[in-house]
């Protein structure tokens, strides 16, 4: 009988799902909103906080799945895996249960999940940065030398130190990619349950130096409150070929699955992204979307590289050095600008893209700084914010748009830059995600800058496709992900090549960009 395989996808606004047979062929897709989180409760963007309430992820997985399966084979299914956004991490009780289910914290913002891009824990990213510093060990050496806001200890000590309800409650904190796997297999006890690999060693700062998570005495000296934390957090750290159990009963009943349906490890997004774009080593994965993410996976490399977000041993490909880095907003500096505009009439994306097409490149002056999030590579700095340099009376809002779009792009070249810097020249770049697929000019930009060709991945969900691989290997379906990667793989339908008459024009505009960079973090 032909095994078939789940690939769940939990992005930022909704869930994703992908039923494919071992040979990669797609057989349905679903995709479902959060509902809350449309409604923008929980949230307050003008002070960096975003969460989402863990009924949002059970109501949409439930939805997701069951629209997915309508009319399938489902005594088929072998395997099942999932990928999340992170560092997206909740306190839990003693069963693993997020707090926000509990009636008395029901709505309570620290109770639930903070979303990968709240940066409320600013101060406490600011206090782990200084203590390691001055350590003999520096825990953030595997992480670019820079601890983030955005990462789990920044998160976690910020509510431990703002609410002594959640603090007296909490027995445990879970990545959101950890909470479902465990939610999927009736796993309860937050102490023993298998944590990613990926999430761990890229925003926990677990490596194999210091024996897994840094040392209860480093934690304690950034705050007595995390004193016994290390214990609480140190379950078994798996790579997301290894099955992390059984489909349980309670949701074997819910979506009509046989109960032996194998769940295989979870991960990051980009990560699973990288692998649903069929990944080889030294090659950069772009996934491109409200943020991005560069992913690159190489053997036998132990330096470490400056100012990434972090370089975990089998966080992409087993047996692999995972590298990440990235950028804090792309997509969301453009809807930024749109929905600014669209408080003086409704205007789209497109509209402004092909308003943004009709300005010759480097025709008006306007140059734009991508740090409206702060900066997350190359060299994490969560205090800058954007800024567009250049402004007269006579600036359109076609050529603003187009600076912005520009700026993103030098964002992501500044990476490139930093990688070839640190001796991991990039040579081919393959992209996807959502601004990969809906934006021609934002692509021809990156091929111009780069000056580099970039292909993009045939999947439209190559998250959920990556997910998809790795519990066909979980499942015994494929003998490991490489050999998934090749018989699943969707391979790429479009490439960007850059045009030779530009290259030099926007090597002009990216000193610009680097110059302007330099003073606005000198006057900070």
């Amino acid at each position: 009988m032909e095994k078939l395989l789940i690939g769940v996808d939990f992005g930022t606004d909704s869930v994703r799902a992908l039923l494919v047979r071992a040979d990669g062929r797609q057989l349905s897709e679903s995709v479902n909103p959060y509902r809350r989180w449309q409604e923008g409760r929980y949230c307050c963007p003008e002070d960096n906080q975003f969460r989402q309430h863990p009924l949002d992820y059970l109501e949409s997985l439930e939805e997701v799945l069951q629209t997915l399966l309508r009319g399938q084979n489902t005594a088929a299914v072998a395997g099942l895996a999932l990928d999340a956004t992170a560092s997206t991490p909740c306190p839990v009780d003693e069963h693993a249960r997020p707090l926000a289910l509990h009636p008395e914290f029901a709505d309570n913002p620290e109770a639930m999940f903070i979303l990968w891009k709240d940066h409320t824990a600013l101060a406490e990213a600011e206090r782990i940065n200084e203590v390691a510093a001055n350590c003999p060990v520096d825990y953030r050496q595997y992480c670019g030398g820079t601890y983030s806001s955005e990462w789990l200890w920044s998160k976690m000590l910020y509510v431990l130190r703002r609410d002594s309800g959640i603090r007296q409650a909490a027995c445990g904190w879970l990545e959101l990619c950890d909470w479902v796997g465990a939610e999927l297999c009736g796993l309860s006890d937050p102490q023993r349950l298998p944590r990613s690999r990926c999430a761990a060693g890229h925003k926990a700062m677990w490596h194999a130096d210091w024996d897994g998570l840094p040392p209860q005495e480093f934690l304690t000296a950034v705050d007595p409150l995390l004193a016994g934390w290390r214990e609480r957090l140190a379950g078994p750290c798996l790579t997301a070929d290894r099955p992390i159990g059984k489909l349980s009963e309670k949701w074997s009943r819910k979506l009509g699955l046989p109960p032996g349906v194998v769940v295989g490890g979870s991960g990051i997004d980009a990560h699973f992204g990288a692998v649903g774009a069929q990944i080889q080593p030294f090659k950069l994965v772009k996934v491109l979307g409200t943020s991005t993410c560069d992913i690159m996976a190489v053997p036998g490399f132990s330096r470490c590289v400056r100012g990434i977000c972090g370089q975990v041993d089998g966080s992409v490909l087993p047996g692999m050095v995972g590298l990440e880095a990235g950028q804090a907003a792309f997509g969301d500096v453009y809807a930024w600008f749109r929905n600014m505009l669209g408080q003086a009439g409704e205007v789209s994306l497109s509209e402004l893209e092909a308003e943004a097409a009709a300005v010759a490149p480097g025709s008006n002056g306007l140059l734009a700084l991508d740090w409206f999030n702060g900066r997350r590579s190359p060299d994490a700095n969560p205090q800058l914010s954007g800024a567009i340099f250049g402004l007269r009376l006579g600036s359109t809002r076609g050529m603003i748009y187009r600076a912005l779009l520009e700026g993103t792009v030098f964002g992501a070249q500044a990476i490139l830059e930093r990688l070839n810097e640190e001796g991991l020249p990039v040579q081919e770049i393959i992209a996807t995600g959502g601004i990969s697929r809906k934006s021609a000019l934002v692509m021809q930009l990156c091929a111009d800058v780069f000056n580099l060709p970039i292909r993009i991945a045939a999947s439209e969900q190559t998250c959920a496709l990556g997910a998809a691989m790795f519990a066909a290997v979980a499942a015994g379906v494929h003998p490991d992900i490489m050999a998934a990667m090749a018989a699943m793989g969707a391979g790429y339908d479009r490439e960007y090549r850059p045009q030779p008459v530009l290259v030099p024009v926007y090597r002009r505009l990216y000193r610009q960009y680097r110059k302007y960079g330099r003073l606005l973090e000198e006057a900070l």
